[in-house]
């Protein structure tokens, strides 16, 4: 349950707010609340439910994890493992920069985002801006309802896609390069470019596909000759849709890999080809992408 001690009265949100905010209805909040145990509220001596910040947070990552198709059933974990993330990296500073990002997004100030995303550039790794500080703050933004949230997130939005696609339009690296996709079709094209980011650099060159088909990459791969197919997968997939990647994987004639929150528990469960799951992070990913494409890397 949470602590009221550490949570300021005005920072309490009554169930209508949370209502208004998310546009999730009073059943099922607490559905999630009672059967799931995925929110634990605050009550009032008069039993009505208050719900602080985090919670609202989590109500928002459900959202997203729910939007992409994952049974809420099985967020659970997925919730705990991102709260033992944010408890082992205190992020008092990212939290600033993402105040500071949102309240540019919230004016829809585009000279403001200009001077923020130059300056945060200029301070942190890519990794930390982009799974930090600005990906946390898109998606939050994503999830909510409430009145203006959703032209703040598409102003955001088109921000962000064109600074970071012009990112990796710039990158110098020659040769074979990796292709990028979606497995399962749920992955929206900011995300699909910051994790294309995140892989390349200035020794691989990283081809991003939005909304591209899977039955269509070997024609595309048949075409670019990559060095390797990288698939986002956040979500399990069906057993059908596993099927196709073992398709996919036999009918390319490069090493297929999965980068997600999904990425291992996908691979183990593929009976075909095997797969290399590159973890959860692209920040990390990049790494064993490395490894597997020098052949250091066990496939």
């Amino acid at each position: 349950m949470n602590d009221l001690s550490d949570t300021a009265p005005s920072d309490l949100l009554p169930m209508r707010e949370i209502v208004r905010l998310t546009g999730v209805n009073p059943v099922t909040l607490r559905a999630w609340e009672r059967r799931y145990g995925l929110v634990s509220p605050l009550r009032t001596d008069g039993g009505h439910r208050l719900y602080t910040p985090r919670d609202l947070q989590t109500i928002q990552d459900i959202l997203l994890w729910t939007g992409r198709g994952m049974p809420v059933g099985k967020i659970g974990e997925l919730l705990a493992q991102r709260q033992r993330q944010e408890s082992a990296q205190p992020d008092d500073e990212r939290l600033q920069w993402r105040e500071a990002f949102s309240r540019a997004a919230a004016a829809f100030d585009q000279s403001e985002l200009d001077r923020l995303y130059g300056q945060a550039y200029s301070i942190f790794p890519s990794a930390t801006l982009l799974e930090d500080i600005l990906l946390p703050l898109w998606r939050s933004l994503l999830t909510l309802n409430g009145y203006g949230a959703r032209s703040q997130w598409g102003f955001l939005d088109a921000f962000l896609r064109a600074r970071v696609l012009l990112r990796l339009q710039m990158s110098r690296a020659l040769g074979a390069g990796v292709l990028l996709a979606d497995a399962a079709g749920t992955t929206r094209e900011f995300e699909l470019l910051a994790t294309g980011l995140l892989l390349g650099g200035d020794d691989l060159r990283v081809q991003v596909l939005p909304g591209a088909p899977l039955d269509e990459l070997p024609l595309v791969g048949a075409a670019m000759r990559p060095a390797a197919l990288v698939l986002v997968a956040h979500v399990d997939l069906s057993a059908d849709a596993i099927k196709r990647l073992d398709r996919l994987q036999m009918a390319i004639e490069c090493p297929l890999a999965l980068i997600g929150e999904a990425a291992e528990r996908i691979a183990s469960a593929s009976s075909g080809v095997p797969m290399v799951a590159l973890g959860s992070s692209p920040a990390l990913g990049a790494r064993r992408l490395r490894l597997m494409l020098s052949g250091a890397l066990e496939l």
